[in-house]
């Protein structure tokens, strides 16, 4: 063979395969409305820069059912999901989600190795977090004024109004004790008992008629922009996106808040396992995890990502303060128990969604 066709062959084959590279797709899964904005800014444009390969953004509602119908049915067709931790534990046991070799982890950009370098329990069999997060409760400060804690959310007398509620019963039977008198500390302790759990639903009931429920994490800012509710329980990152990037007049009371992970998962079956792969280390590394907290205020699953958390994206509003896990925020504060959800989940949806129908 001419050494012009070797050539022009290896040409052929090194242009076909750069092709293929850069036109691999990834379809990523995640919340939606100014998290998925922070995701998007801070994960998704740069990857797509350095990798020429390409994004498709899905939002879900949280949940394994999807992933579980795809998987089982052989059709897989998301790529990476952002799972809460209950998820990503369960999801693991039941073979629904890849593994993941924690040494593929790039260290942390002091140099910290990866598995020192992210907060314990950040990163698991299946799964890599990215945020630390919580649920809190809100309010619209020109309507509301004198709140102390999460009791005044159940006090109907003292403060009159609808609630908003997400329709799941994690983080509602916790803060339900806690604004009952249960210390955090106690609080899975008491819902390890059957007499725990119907403590938590007599004080749900206690404000069930005055409830909207909601679902999406876009759901509770709206609520109360539209003066439908007079407080509502909240993701906190959806809230300090309403006050500081949009101005709105609310403000997060973090007495009883509920500390969680998200974390990245990759389905079994994943149609582009590697790119996917890929993905994952990048969007963990401390930069990235940095730069999504200069979009919403969740916390950087990383350690060495602390140190690179500066201003907000106007340039001006100091990030750290309004961090779940800042000291001043840790109060009364509770971190979910990951097991007991993933152990109680099935049992305490059912009771919950007999609840809501009764």
């Amino acid at each position: 063979m001419k050494l012009s066709h070797v050539m022009l062959g290896a040409a052929s084959a090194l242009a076909i395969s750069t092709a293929v590279y850069a036109e691999d797709k990834i379809t990523v899964v995640s919340w939606g409305g100014a998290y998925t904005k922070s995701q998007v800014e801070a994960y998704h444009k740069p990857w797509i820069a350095k990798t020429g390969n390409q994004i498709v953004s899905e939002d879900y509602n949280g949940g394994l059912a999807e992933i579980k119908a795809q998987v089982e049915a052989g059709n897989v067709t998301w790529d990476i999901v952002d799972v809460e931790y209950s998820d990503a534990i369960r999801g693991c046991d039941e073979g629904l989600l890849e593994e993941i070799d924690p040494s593929i982890l790039p260290a942390g950009a002091d140099g910290t190795p990866a598995m020192d370098d992210f907060i314990e329990g950040a990163v698991t069999d299946c799964a890599v977090s990215n945020i630390v997060w919580s649920t809190i409760f809100a309010y619209d400060t020109t309507k509301v004024s004198g709140v102390e804690g999460i009791s005044d959310f159940f006090d109907l007398d003292k403060f009159p109004g609808k609630r908003g509620i997400r329709k799941n019963p994690k983080a509602n039977l916790e803060m339900a004790l806690m604004a009952d008198g249960v210390p955090a500390a106690e609080v899975y302790d008491m819902l390890e008992t059957d007499e725990g759990v119907d403590r938590a639903f007599a004080k749900l009931d206690t404000i069930k008629d005055s409830v909207v429920w909601w679902e999406a994490g876009a759901q509770p800012p709206q609520l109360l922009a539209d003066g439908e509710v007079l407080m509502t329980t909240a993701y906190n990152g959806r809230i300090f996106n309403a006050a500081a990037g949009e101005g709105q007049p609310f403000e997060v009371n973090w007495d009883g808040q509920i500390l969680d992970f998200d974390l990245w998962v990759i389905p079994k079956g994943s149609p582009n396992k590697e790119a996917a792969m890929d993905f994952l280390t990048f969007s963990t590394e401390t930069e990235q995890l940095a730069a999504q907290a200069s979009w919403i205020a969740y916390g950087p699953a990383r350690k060495s990502s602390g140190a690179l958390v500066g201003l907000y994206n106007d340039g001006k509003t100091e990030m750290a303060p309004h961090m779940p896990t800042a000291a001043d925020n840790l109060g009364n504060a509770l971190v979910n128990n990951f097991e007991f959800w993933a152990d109680n989940q099935d049992e305490l949806n059912e009771r919950f969604a007999a609840w809501l129908a009764q």
